[in-house]
């Protein structure tokens, strides 16, 4: 013991002197270190008591504490801002930039319902036709995916392009059963001639949507109406075809769809997960006094263990006609108890901060500010 270098009660800070070398240009980092191992010397006894620890200790716990209380900040703003950091690009560092909120995340969740609903997301619809045969009702799809080269059970249906033209096409059309005479009107009026004479008529347009709406009904209620039913890709089709055609369909592969990853996120350059986030070690020369504080109650916790650890090499050192006990247990029970009360501190303090605590008070304020302005009497104007 009597060999071991000790803390002389003094040291001279030089970059280099700590394990990484993070601050150690930090020009208030430089002026603080040598003053952060004075306070810290004197609280553990200095120099009433030997100090076993060098300067180059307390200039290791000192960065250890400045990397920490940025690593707990950084990872509270991560946390509360990580829907919003989802995607972007990891190229610049986020210290010390205001960021700003955005529905990048919310989007790319809300568009699997709209992939869902066929009007958006981001797996493609792709389309397929398959050739009808006159008198054919049943088609197996599964067999024309396997003539496509598509995995057996990837193929989903989306959408069967089986139905009647459209009413309007068959608007003028004097079979489509419609009850309508248009014609015979045309003919009273003397424009029964032309060709075609309905340009001379001017109709309202609930006339038109009327007549339009008779001819749906008229082929849903007197015909076979186009239908079809499709069950594991077994396609049934009412009524059956009567001639030879060809059918469009749209479908998607479910491979695409249970896709996990994100196309073009492969690799670095795109925040992917917490480990990812753009955040440095902090500025020591931008941390206010309400963290440097922290920062010095957190270096002494960690002197003080350090120390605990180095006394416990010997229980006990032996002096003439007697031993001294060192205090080996009860300075690393002090520092564990002063590092957790510490962490829980500062994550007490950002959670105080979060957004949701912000508004949560905003909104007390407000409600208080209303209960006090309804007890200020009301002036009455007489005009």
């Amino acid at each position: 013991m009597a060999n071991t270098p000790i803390w002389p009660g003094s040291s001279s800070f030089f970059p280099g002197d700590t394990p990484f070398g993070f601050y150690d240009n930090d020009i208030d980092f430089q002026s603080d270190a040598d003053k952060v191992a004075v306070f810290c010397a004197r609280r553990l006894g200095f120099p009433l008591t030997d100090i076993e620890l060098q300067d180059i200790s307390f200039y290791a716990a000192f960065e250890e504490a400045v990397t920490t209380y940025g690593n707990e900040v950084y990872a509270f703003k991560a946390s509360e801002n990580y829907l919003s950091l989802e995607g972007s690009p990891t190229g610049s560092d986020l210290n010390y930039k205001l960021q700003r909120p955005n529905l990048g995340a919310v989007v790319r969740i809300a568009e699997q319902y709209g992939e869902e609903a066929g009007v958006g997301g981001t797996v493609d619809w792709r389309t397929g036709s398959l050739d009808l045969t006159k008198g054919k009702q049943v088609y197996d799809l599964n067999d024309w995916a396997v003539s496509q080269s598509i995995n057996n059970g990837d193929l989903e249906i989306k959408e069967i392009l089986y139905q009647a033209p459209p009413a309007v096409v068959r608007y003028f059309d004097p079979y489509a059963g419609t009850g309508t005479d248009v014609q015979g009107l045309l003919d009273a009026f003397g424009f029964g001639n032309y060709t075609p004479g309905i340009n001379f008529l001017l109709m309202p347009i609930n006339y038109d949507l009327s007549k339009i709406q008779a001819i749906n009904f008229n082929d849903m209620i007197r015909k076979s109406n186009y239908s079809f039913e499709l069950i594991n890709n077994k396609l049934r089709l009412f009524p059956i075809p009567i001639k030879n055609y060809t059918l469009h369909f749209k479908y998607i592969l479910k491979s695409d769809r249970n896709r996990a990853t994100v196309s073009g996120s492969l690799g670095t350059g795109v925040v992917t997960d917490i480990s990812t986030v753009p955040y440095d070690n902090p500025t020591y020369e931008y941390i206010n006094s309400i963290g440097r504080q922290w920062v010095f109650e957190y270096t002494l916790a960690l002197a003080k263990e350090m120390l605990g650890y180095i006394r416990g090499k010997y229980g006990t050192v032996p002096i003439p006609g007697s031993e001294v006990t060192l205090n080996q247990a009860d300075l690393i029970t002090a520092a564990t108890s002063e590092k957790t009360a510490l962490l829980e501190r500062l994550r007490s303090y950002l959670d105080e901060t979060s957004r949701n605590k912000l508004l949560e008070k905003k909104a007390a304020n407000s409600e208080f500010v209303q209960k006090d302005l309804s007890s200020v009497p009301y002036t009455i104007y007489i005009g």
